[in-house]
């Protein structure tokens, strides 16, 4: 199929506008701020539903819907990035997350609650134009470093999005949560359109021909289509426990509010600045090792769950663990995915990522039809299973890359 590239998807920017430390520091925010715009819902799922009077089942449907969205909005807009401005993109989304989150702390109904979810989730896919902007700015010999700063902007951006989501919501209140969310949004979008500078397009391929080439390029490369839906299965276990974390922890025998559900993000936010290491072990042993790795991590951290199911420390010291093994072989499907076709990253990585966030939506909403009809320990079963799924398909035997 003919890919049409323009150029080597180098930005069109003049020499005098150099990638220093404050334009990364502006793409890790923008990737940390509108991902983390997924998971305010998640530490206040509790309170929302006795606001709106909804069972565990239907108020498990909110971080489904916004999960959806997002893979939604990596699936069709992300491939844009290759067609268009990426900096005429990241500014229209910014807008448009800014005015949906707004919305949001507005909603009078669930039914309202579930549509702005989608359209946040379809929004906050900025967060995917941030990376590969980030790719084309770099020079060569700092594109890795530079790339790897602004997933761990967006990487923290998951995990405190829900340390703050409990401490706002328990002492403001859900909506004002979203308020300030939203304003945080627009100062980026402002910051964003002084400093940012624009990108030429890579290709001239019509809307309907570059979707298409997504379907090419993943029939083309099995290694894509392994590292998919690997990564898919660990993100349903990963996506299981979070959407379900507040719910749990407020029955018995814990007992606890939004902000300790919040503050388990905490913990995962240490296995997320861990996981970086994984790119050093990806380097000397192989990224295949690395997904083994991540994969078994996340199996041990849900049997431990399951063996002592109301034991705080295990909680926390599993929530470590396996948020590590997931950012892990995240990273480390990343660099198969990377190392595939130089000339079609983005598209590339809106497979992976739509990938993991599809599993994601499936996790959260299995995850709490497990937790209504058998409990923790249901849960953990599934989020158990689906992690040995993954490591399953990194073992299976398979041929070298195409």
């Amino acid at each position: 199929m003919n890919t049409q590239v323009l150029t080597a998807e180098e930005p069109a920017q003049s020499a005098d506008t150099p990638l220093g430390a404050g334009l990364v520091f502006l793409l890790a925010s923008a990737a940390g701020l509108s991902v983390a715009s997924l998971y305010y819902n998640q530490p206040m799922l509790s309170t929302l539903a006795a606001e709106f009077h909804a069972s565990p089942t239907a108020i498990g449907r909110i971080p489904t819907l916004t999960q959806l969205g997002y893979a939604l909005g990596i699936l069709l807009l992300a491939p844009l990035g290759d067609r268009f401005d990426r900096r005429t993109i990241i500014l229209s989304k910014t807008a448009l997350l800014a005015l949906a989150l707004l919305a949001t702390a507005a909603a009078q109904s669930i039914a309202q609650l579930g549509a702005l979810s989608v359209v946040i989730g379809i929004t906050a896919s900025l967060a995917q134009d941030a990376v590969p902007a980030a790719a084309a700015l770099a020079p060569e010999n700092r594109r890795g470093k530079i790339v790897g700063s602004v997933m761990t902007g967006l990487l923290l951006g998951i995990l405190l999005s829900r340390v703050a989501s409990g401490l706002v919501t328990e002492l403001l209140g859900w909506r004002a949560l979203f308020v300030i969310a939203a304003g945080l949004v627009a100062l980026l979008g402002i910051v964003a359109a002084r400093r940012l500078p624009h990108f030429a397009p890579t290709t001239d391929l019509p809307y309907a021909a570059l979707l298409g080439s997504l379907l090419t390029l993943w029939q083309r490369h099995a290694d894509m289509r392994r590292a998919a839906l690997a990564q898919g299965l660990l993100s349903a276990a990963f996506s299981a426990f979070w959407s379900t974390l507040a719910v749990m922890l407020h029955q018995p025998p814990f007992g606890y509010g939004s902000a300790i559900a919040g503050a388990f993000g905490l913990a995962g936010a240490i296995g997320a600045l861990a996981a970086p290491v994984a790119g050093s072990i990806a380097d000397r042993r192989g990224p295949e090792h690395v997904t083994r790795i991540g994969a078994v991590l996340v199996i041990i951290s849900f049997a431990g769950f399951g063996l002592l199911p109301h034991s705080l420390g295990m909680l926390i010291a599993g929530t470590l663990v396996f948020d590590l093994g997931v950012q892990a072989s995240l990273i480390a499907h990343q660099s198969i995915v990377y190392g595939l076709e130089p000339g079609a990253r983005s598209r590339l990585n809106a497979l992976l990522i739509g990938a993991m966030f599809v599993g994601m939506a499936g996790g959260s909403a299995l995850g709490s039809l497990a937790l209504d009809l058998a409990g923790w320990r249901g849960l953990c079963a599934f989020a158990g299973s689906a992690a040995l799924a993954a490591l399953a398909v990194r073992l299976w035997p398979h041929r070298a890359r195409t």
